[in-house]
């Protein structure tokens, strides 16, 4: 049995316990992004992994952090394999923008700890691992796991992302022309918009009020912008639908791992342009656009230059990339090769 432990439950965590179900019996256990109810998370817990250590054979923590101390603990004790899938704030140090589980005393201490003791880490991109940083000047350049934990020693095996071709899908219908659209969660938080490069948006919205800018994911955001329209969490087939109003994708994220909406919008035929961040680069490859350094007018001079007669192409290349590189059954199958029943 392999217990799979989150902080929070997401469609990244229910798409990889729905990949392992295929072949074996998995127990979620939610812990808590809380600091004010960690105490308690640390107590619960320490009694769910207790009550089921006679029956477990992995574990397996979405990330490292507090919610993972007592899995490795336990693990190396009782000589149970555990993964740990390292997938972004885990393996970065962002003090300028908040953001990294390096910038805090004992989360550092709770990351570096798990990632230590660990059985095997299991980056989602190869960036995360170890990469020079160049983007933002504000932000150190030396990022990845092996920057900053520099005697780690833990085997490591990256495995990417990867996407249901049949349901994030091209539907062939008209798309609204220079039409731009970004899915992002709890960007009404002002270090959230900032870590996924909102500001930016509202930029280019301000700079080109004839061009139409979409932000999905979090309702409470108000925009500064007439041409920006906000709309709430939506379920996987509504997204399908509004990713295929629109022509281009953005991910101007300040960082990111591997970003899992860029991959489902490329899927469904928006041409992406990306920061030049994390695996954001590999991914896109040549199918789009690639922001080297956070600087509007650069942003700008690239939405200035996009061709309405190359967008069909890009958009078939974009899907196609996609489906070359990045497949579900692809992160089944490695995911799967870590098990022995």
């Amino acid at each position: 049995m392999i217990v799979y432990i989150y902080p929070v439950k997401t469609a990244f965590t229910e798409r990889d316990i729905l990949m392992l179900r295929s072949k074996h019996t998995v127990i979620p256990l939610a812990f808590t992004q809380s600091p004010v109810a960690l105490p308690f998370f640390f107590v619960l817990q320490f009694f769910q992994v207790i009550l089921l250590l006679p029956f477990t054979s992995h574990y397996m923590c979405f990330f490292g952090g507090y919610h993972s101390v007592i899995p490795v603990f336990l693990g190396k004790l009782f000589s149970i394999p555990t993964f740990i899938q390292a997938g972004g704030t885990d393996a970065v140090n962002m003090p300028s923008i908040n953001y990294g589980n390096y910038r805090k005393k004992w989360l550092k201490k709770a990351t570096t700890y798990s990632f230590m003791n660990c059985s095997k880490i299991l980056p989602v991109a190869e960036s995360l691992v170890a990469y020079d940083y160049s983007y933002d000047s504000n932000i150190p350049k030396k990022q990845g796991l092996k920057n900053l934990i520099p005697n780690l020693k833990t085997q490591i095996e990256v495995i990417y992302n990867g996407f249901d071709a049949e349901l994030w899908k091209d539907l062939g219908k008209k798309r609204t022309p220079y039409s731009f659209i970004t899915v992002a969660k709890g960007i009404s938080k002002t270090q959230r918009a900032k870590v996924k490069g909102i500001d930016l948006i509202e930029n280019l919205a301000k700079e080109f009020p004839e061009y139409h800018f979409t932000l999905i994911g979090d309702a409470e955001y108000i925009p500064k912008s007439k041409n920006i329209q906000v709309i709430g969490s939506l379920n996987q087939d509504e997204i399908v639908t509004i990713l295929n109003q629109h022509q281009y994708y953005l991910q101007l994220s300040t960082s990111e791992g591997f970003p899992n909406a860029l991959a489902e919008a490329m899927l469904c035929g928006c041409v992406p342009i990306g920061s030049a961040v994390g695996d954001i680069p590999n991914i896109i490859a040549e199918t789009g656009f690639i922001l080297e350094h956070r600087d509007i007018s650069k942003l700008k001079n690239i939405i200035s230059s996009l061709d309405q007669d190359l967008f069909s192409k890009h958009s078939q290349m974009a899907r196609k990339r996609i489906i070359l590189n990045f497949t579900y059954e692809k992160r089944q199958n490695a995911l799967l090769s870590l098990f022995h029943s």
